[in-house]
C-alpha cells in the first residue's frame, strides 16, 4: 500500500516540557492520542485505536524536543517501510511561540482526512494543557 506523509504545525501556548510530556509518555499519549497506551516489557509502544492494538518502538527521542514512533507489525518483522509518527517541538527565537510539529507516514488516510484527525488530536490536546 502506497504511503502518505502528513505534515503540519500547531501553535501550542505552554511549555516545552509541559507539552513533552504529553508526546512521549505512554500516561500523556494516553489523555489526547490512543484509547489507551501500554508498554510492555520489551519497552514496545502498544496503541489502542478502537479497540485495536498498534505496535511501535520509540525510534528515536530528544528532550522536551522531539520524539518518533515507528510502528511495525509483530507478526511481519520484516517490514521495512514502517509507518511513523513524529512531534517535534520548534520554538520561534524572535516571538517566544512554540510550535508542535506532526508528521505522519501512514496509509489508510488521505490529506482532507488527516487534516482532521490531526486537528481534532492537537484540539483536545490544548484543552487538556490549557494551551
Amino acid at each position: 500500500m502506497v504511503k502518505n506523509k502528513f505534515v503540519s504545525d500547531y501553535q501550542i501556548n505552554a511549555s516545552k516540557k509541559i507539552v513533552f510530556h504529553y508526546l512521549s509518555t505512554a500516561s500523556g499519549l494516553e489523555e489526547w492520542f490512543a484509547d489507551e497506551v501500554k508498554i510492555n516489557e520489551d519497552k514496545v509502544f502498544i496503541f489502542d485505536f478502537d479497540n485495536e492494538d498498534h505496535y511501535a518502538r520509540l525510534a528515536s527521542l530528544r528532550n522536551n524536543a522531539h520524539v518518533k514512533f515507528e510502528f511495525f507489525d509483530p507478526k511481519n518483522l520484516e517490514e521495512d517501510d514502517n509507518s511513523y509518527i513524529e512531534f517535534k517541538l520548534e520554538e520561534n527565537e524572535l516571538t517566544q511561540t512554540l510550535f508542535l510539529k506532526v508528521i505522519d507516514y501512514s496509509d489508510g488516510y488521505d490529506d482532507d482526512e488527516l487534516v482532521a484527525i490531526w486537528d481534532g488530536l492537537v484540539s483536545k490536546l490544548k484543552e487538556i494543557i490549557g494551551g
